[in-house]
This record gives structure tokens, C-alpha cells and sequence, in this order.
């Protein structure tokens, strides 16, 4: 299927990769302080990405990136565009920060509908931040279309978006007509390294930038969640300790003899 049209949709997280002491809790317990660490492109969203440029590579499609958020830095994003993505749009959307995942999927719904004509809309399975794996669910839910979630693998053919499903002990395939929304899995491999040449023309390429007044979102519709109370994980003590001895087999039984004296 020639021209096919793709969007993905990618967020902007804290890199899920950083040590948990660089993540603080404020004194009312209310709020994380993820100021330390550096944004990146959620790592389910990159699986996506690459995702649409393998079907880009093989059938030829148009390939978008939507990303939506409160604080949204277009030189992490401009990555989609280092590695193959023809165009990006950031919708910046202040009004959503702490909103539940309904909320996000319903901002995202209203932005493509603004981009218009598409035939296959990925995102990936979850977000690194909060896990929750509901958005791209719901998404296909407002849109009124084909869904599918945890694509290990997903080809095009002949109007129809074929899936292998991730499912335990291995996978199953779904054909569902397009226009559909997938959901990727991480199976699908990481997104491939862009060139230099890549990179530089990145930075010259033009990114859109939209606010929630121009895809027309209605305020009465977004739904704040209200964090209680955060706790911060346990100090478990843990201490590295070095296994002293001569030789392998030394060291393994003196590793044995302290498992033993610890755990008996």
C-alpha cells in the first residue's frame, strides 16, 4: 500500500534509566522533583517510531510524530526526525499536567483529528513514567477504530494492518482493516541510530507547535488527578561487598560460606 499515512504518537519522560536517588520527593509528600534527570522519548514510543520506518522502508508511507505534554523540549523530540519521521508536531498542553489517561487519549484524539487522513496510528505499549498502558487503548476507542495493542510486528497489506500479538508462551496474528491503532511492544527492537548528516538536517527541519485551543479542546473534558501522598522506596541498606581469594574456586567457596553464614 503506497503512501500510506502514519502517525506516532511519542511522549517526553524523565529518562526511566536514571538511578531512584536522583529522583526526589518535596516535604509534603505531594510531588516528585525530576528536575536532575535528562527528558528523553518514552523507550515503547522509540519501538513504535521504528515500527512505521520499517513499514516506510518497505511499502513507502508518511510518517508523523505527535507528541503532547506540559514541558516539551524540541531538541529530545527532534530525535523522530534525526531517524526518519518526515514531520513533528508538539502540542504543548499545559492545562495537562497530572491528568489521567482518558484525558491524554482525549487531547490526542482531537490533535488528529486536526492532522486529518491517516491510516495507522502507533504508539507504544506504555509510557516508562507511569506504566499505566491504557492510552492507545482508549485512543482507538474515541477515534471509532480498528485497536489492537502489544504488536511484536506489524506489516501492511492490502488495506489491512497485520499484527503479531505478543501473547504468553508466544504470539497470535491479527488482520484488522485500516484505519487502526496498534500498540507496540518492545519485541519490536529499539530505534535505529541516526547518521550525522541526519542529525544536522534535524536541526534545520521546522516542527509545529500547537497549543490545546487550536486542536479545540474543550477544558471541561480534562480530569486532574490529585496525588495524596507519595512514599519513597525503602532504604534497603545494601552494601558491595568483594569476594577475596586466590583463584575461582576460592572465591566461590568463600561467596558460599558468607550466603551460608547470612542466609543459613
Amino acid at each position: 500500500m503506497k503512501g500510506t499515512k502514519i502517525i506516532v504518537c511519542a511522549k517526553q519522560i524523565p529518562d526511566p534509566e536514571a538511578p531512584l536517588g536522583s529522583i526526589k520527593i518535596d516535604s509534603d509528600g505531594k510531588a516528585m522533583d525530576v528536575s536532575s534527570l535528562r527528558q528523553v522519548v518514552n523507550p515503547f514510543d522509540e519501538n513504535a517510531l521504528e515500527a512505521a520506518l520499517r513499514i516506510k522502508d518497505q511499502n513507502g508511507a508518511d510518517v508523523t510524530v505527535l507528541s503532547m505534554g506540559y514541558h516539551l523540549d524540541a531538541s529530545v523530540l527532534r530525535k523522530a526526525l534525526a531517524v526518519g519521521a518526515d514531520k513533528l508536531i508538539l502540542l504543548k498542553a499545559p492545562l495537562c499536567e497530572n491528568v489521567d489517561t482518558n484525558s491524554t487519549a482525549y487531547v490526542l484524539s482531537e490533535a488528529i483529528k486536526k492532522i486529518g487522513q491517516y491510516d495507522l496510528i502507533l504508539a507504544g505499549r506504555q509510557a516508562g513514567d507511569w506504566d499505566s498502558g491504557h492510552t492507545g487503548i482508549i485512543l482507538g476507542e474515541m477515534l471509532g477504530v480498528s485497536t489492537v495493542n502489544l504488536a511484536r510486528k506489524v506489516t501492511i497489506d492490502n488495506g489491512h494492518v497485520i499484527v503479531e500479538k505478543t501473547v504468553p508462551g508466544g504470539y497470535e496474528e491479527v488482520r484488522a482493516p485500516l484505519p487502526a491503532v496498534v500498540t507496540v511492544s518492545n519485541e519490536v527492537g529499539g530505534l535505529r541510530y541516526p547518521s550525522m548528516k541526519m542529525i544536522l538536517l534535524s536541526r534545520r527541519q521546522p516542527v509545529d507547535t500547537w497549543s490545546t485551543e487550536d486542536v479545540h479542546v474543550r477544558p471541561e473534558r480534562i480530569k486532574n488527578m490529585q496525588i495524596v501522598h507519595l512514599i519513597p522506596p525503602p532504604d534497603l541498606g545494601r552494601q558491595c561487598e568483594i569476594i577475596d581469594g586466590d583463584s575461582p574456586e576460592e572465591k566461590g567457596r568463600n561467596l558460599a560460606m558468607i550466603l551460608k553464614r547470612e542466609f543459613g
